[in-house]
């Protein structure tokens, strides 16, 4: 994507779709274009420990995002392309509505989307702010980011989170990267978004690190996704096993595979016993590829993520049994969109 240099324009895809005809899970009432710019000025009654949050990107993720923060106490002051969910109408007045030092979060999608949005918030933003990527961006590039944002005083921490739609209810597993004066710069923010608990939240190391970790993350996710589908789909062949949604119900308590997965494809077995519904193909992300090739650089044996991916890529040759259950699954956790059968 190519960078504008109007700063009130919206950079183009720069929040995750959502299906056509649905409405936002929520509304938020938006400022005016002078409330934005002295948002300030109304906040001189805030407790100590609270603090303002720009975020930018209010799709699946970010929306629930902002609300949680929000529950927390803390100020966000969100901007996305559809005015229906955004607070402000352009960064410029996001920036503005938020006193220094600011952190602003960026959670739209990687590559060039993310790149437009870093480069803009450069020119926008101050010596001493911090900049947080939230999405799931390949950890190369938060290295540049970083680099790109210090010439500028800018600090930068990368940031993968973990939740789906669930995390506004659950919480969401973060794993950050970067200094750790920035990282304590937006400690409560992080606080605010983790799981209760002591668990949820780790500093994993240099800048790149957290996105580095969610991309193993979702690397193991394919695998444990994929063993599930398996499994399914060979009781779903013998005709000695006459209850299958019953058989994954079993395994939910007391056993060695028992998991937040196995719950949500009993949910998905529930919603669509034989999920006929469904057309057996799954996309994947990046994440999964990426793991692949960080294995193949590291000299690492994945075999399992690794056939997992394949798996994936077969999917789009047949209608496969397996790839209903990850269409499924996906669904569950993250509400990604799925393909009705024909």
């Amino acid at each position: 994507m190519a960078h504008t240099a109007q700063r009130n324009t919206v950079p183009s895809g720069l929040t995750r779709s959502t299906p056509a005809g649905s409405k936002p899970a929520r509304q938020h009432a938006k400022f005016s274009h002078v409330e934005a710019r002295n948002l300030h000025h109304t906040l001189e009654h805030r407790e100590v420990n609270n603090m303002q949050l720009g975020l930018i990107g209010l799709g699946k993720m970010g929306g629930n995002m902002r609300e949680r923060i929000r529950r927390a106490g803390h100020t966000v002051v969100g901007y996305d392309r559809n005015p229906e969910v955004s607070d402000v109408s352009s960064l410029t007045e996001l920036v503005s509505a938020l006193e220094g030092p600011r952190v602003v979060w960026v959670m739209v999608p990687a590559g060039a989307p993310t790149q437009s949005v870093i480069d803009e918030l450069g020119d926008l933003l101050e010596p001493g702010d911090t900049v947080v990527d939230g999405g799931n961006s390949r950890w190369t590039d938060d290295e540049k980011h970083a680099e790109e944002l210090a010439a500028k005083g800018i600090g930068f921490v990368d940031a993968g989170v973990s939740g789906g739609v669930w995390g506004l209810k659950n919480g969401y597993a973060l794993m950050v990267g970067g200094d750790a004066e920035h990282i304590a710069k937006v400690q409560p923010i992080f606080d605010a978004l983790k799981p209760e608990g002591d668990a949820g939240f780790v500093h994993a190391g240099k800048v790149g690190a957290g996105h580095f970790s969610k991309m193993v993350h979702n690397g193991i996710e394919y695998a444990m996704m994929q063993a599930y589908a398996e499994g399914w789909e060979l009781l779903e062949k013998v005709h000695s096993v006459t209850d299958v949604r019953e058989v994954f119900r079993s395994w939910q308590e007391g056993t060695v595979i028992r998991s937040w997965l196995l719950d949500l494809a009993v949910n998905a077995l529930d919603d669509d016993e034989h999920l006929e519904k469904l057309r057996g193909y799954a996309d994947d992300s990046g994440e999964g590829r990426w793991t692949v090739e960080a294995a193949i650089d590291n000299a690492v044996p994945l075999p399992a993520i690794t056939a997992s991916l394949f798996a994936r890529f077969a999917s789009r040759q047949d209608d496969s049994p397996q790839m209903k259950m990850i269409a499924a699954l996906r669904n569950q956790f993250g509400g990604h969109a799925v393909e009705s059968a024909k």
